[in-house]
């Protein structure tokens, strides 16, 4: 019972964040001006924090433990389809630790990305979770297991600075999966991040 309320929190915090943010951004954005020059292919990566929870159906680990994140690597990569709209594969990415060894829980999303106002933008896509040995912290025999599976993922973030085809951005995402493990198991993870965007167009 504890652990069901615990979950339930966990997920109504990050729905919060996430809509705390939109409308921050939303209400930030009165300038209509379009300054940005948004064209042909773009590339972002991402610095910041969170936290993410990590369950674990063989009960090893539990949403009881939400931990701080970092975020490694966070990449974007896509083609502007028109001067608001981008299709983009995005790699969002947490290390977190799972019995005294550091992992990473990320994926590899295929995304849209809408400019609603000049600055302000909205984001989100559907595909592969994967779980994986932080590269740093991979051990024969115990730490080198890769696991897959599927992931959704919804982002905002607002740009406080441009020039020319370069823009700064502050931005929230929020990230759900689940990866399948050995033995008919599996691992569930959310996480929340905040962090700084260094998109170019």
């Amino acid at each position: 019972m504890s652990k069901t309320i615990k979950k339930q929190m966990v997920l109504k915090m990050a729905f919060i964040a996430f809509a705390l943010l939109s409308t921050t951004t939303y209400a930030q954005n009165t300038n209509s001006e379009t300054t940005t020059q948004r064209d042909g292919f773009i590339f972002e990566f991402v610095a910041g924090g969170g936290i993410i929870g990590i369950e674990d159906s063989a009960g090893n680990q539990t949403f009881d433990k939400a931990q701080g994140t970092v975020v490694f690597p966070d990449l974007k990569f896509g083609h502007m389809l028109n001067d608001n709209l981008a299709i983009t594969v995005s790699l969002p990415g947490n290390i977190y630790e799972f019995q005294d060894n550091d992992r990473h829980f990320g994926g590899i999303i295929p995304s849209l990305q809408y400019w609603v106002k000049d600055r302000w933008w909205i984001h989100g896509g559907l595909g592969l979770a994967i779980d994986s040995p932080a590269l740093y912290d991979i051990k024969d025999n115990e730490n080198d297991d890769w696991n897959f599976g599927c992931a959704v993922m919804a982002s905002t973030g607002y740009e406080i600075y441009k020039k020319n085809n370069f823009a700064l951005n502050v931005q929230s995402k929020l990230v759900m999966g689940r990866a399948f493990l050995a033995g008919d198991a599996h691992r569930d993870a959310v996480s929340l991040n905040i962090g700084l965007g260094f998109s170019w167009f």
